[in-house]
């Protein structure tokens, strides 16, 4: 006897000229990559936002399923982000689009800059939001009645849901799954697009190092690309303020002033990521990780790791560990 077809879910991504094509076809290829009893669990729809073919920022053309003309409505909406928006009749029109289908739509959602149709609309005022790191600023500066957070991979704040940049939008999408299927449905599709189903850390691992390192002219340059090759080592502060020629409460304030953290905070995540890193890759015992990253102990490293992550390293290894196939 077969299994009774599941229902489809309506998703609806909006698309326009000058989408950011990773934002599109991420989170796509993710709802659509979902099986429930082996059949697609997604009705997924591409909606063109000034008739039916758009191009991408790299000029990839896509064929709309519909546009504004057809006014169906779908269970979840997606909005990518792209240069696009950023230019006013397309913004007006999209966050017209996400306005006109909030009321129907059990979730609405952004991905990278798409939070900014979100905002116009809006519907993220006194509500908690993402977008990619390099326009954090300026999003919370446009919409201040809405809480940006800056370090967040994405955020759910009631039936709104914003991610950060780009692939951040395959995290949103697997917890989408997650939310409507079930883990071992959201799992499935996270190993076959060989990425997390929970990214640990957020967007700040990612956006600080680099952006700091990019400005070669600023002294903490060299240090951040230290810290980062170093977890292990000492970085207490005064051995940073030294490497840094400043005095420890002048290299205080101007590293929290430019990366948005404490020296301490900021080690002591460099020293997770990368225990963290360990404990996917090798079979070793907890104490050695502990130890190799100058944590008192096995429980203290347990507390902070759990902290951070939201579980224990041991549980974290038993669930991401890779195997050896070979």
């Amino acid at each position: 006897m077969s299994s009774p077809v599941h229902p489809k879910l309506s998703v609806q991504i909006l698309g326009f000229d000058g989408v950011q094509a990773l934002d599109l076809v991420g989170p796509l290829e993710a709802l659509a990559s979902v099986r429930v009893a082996g059949h697609p669990a997604y009705d997924i729809r591409l909606v063109g936002l000034h008739g039916r073919r758009f191009s991408s920022e790299t000029g990839i053309v896509f064929e709309a399923d519909s546009d504004l003309s057809e006014r169906a409505t779908a269970d979840t909406i997606i909005v990518p982000g792209g240069s696009g928006l950023r230019r006013p009749d397309t913004l007006k029109a999209a966050s017209s689009w996400v306005l006109a289908q909030a009321s129907s739509a059990r979730r609405i959602v952004s991905v990278c800059t798409g939070a900014y149709a979100l905002a116009a609309a809006g519907v993220l005022d006194g509500r908690r939001a993402t977008t990619h790191w390099r326009f954090i600023a300026d999003l919370a500066q446009r919409y201040p009645s809405m809480d940006v957070d800056p370090d967040a991979i994405f955020i759910k704040d009631g039936p709104i849901y914003t991610s950060a940049g780009i692939t951040a939008g395959i995290d949103l999408a697997l917890a989408l799954a997650e939310e409507d299927f079930g883990p071992t449905a959201a799992l499935d599709v996270a190993r076959e697009m060989v990425v997390f189903l929970k990214r640990p850390g957020g967007q700040a691992q990612f956006s600080q190092p680099l952006s700091m390192q990019m400005r070669s002219g600023d002294r903490f340059a060299d240090l951040i690309a230290w810290m980062a090759a170093n977890p292990g080592a000492d970085q207490c502060v005064e051995v940073l303020a030294a490497k840094a020629s400043m005095s420890v409460r002048t290299f205080s304030r101007r590293f929290k002033e430019q990366i948005g953290r404490s020296p301490a905070r900021y080690a002591e995540d460099l020293r997770l990521d990368a225990a963290r890193a360990r404990l996917e890759r090798r079979h070793e015992p907890i104490s050695v990780i502990a130890a190799d990253f100058g944590f008192g102990s096995d429980d203290a490293f347990a507390r902070v790791f759990s902290r951070r992550f939201g579980v224990r390293p041991s549980d974290y290894r038993d669930r991401f560990q890779t195997k050896d196939e070979t």
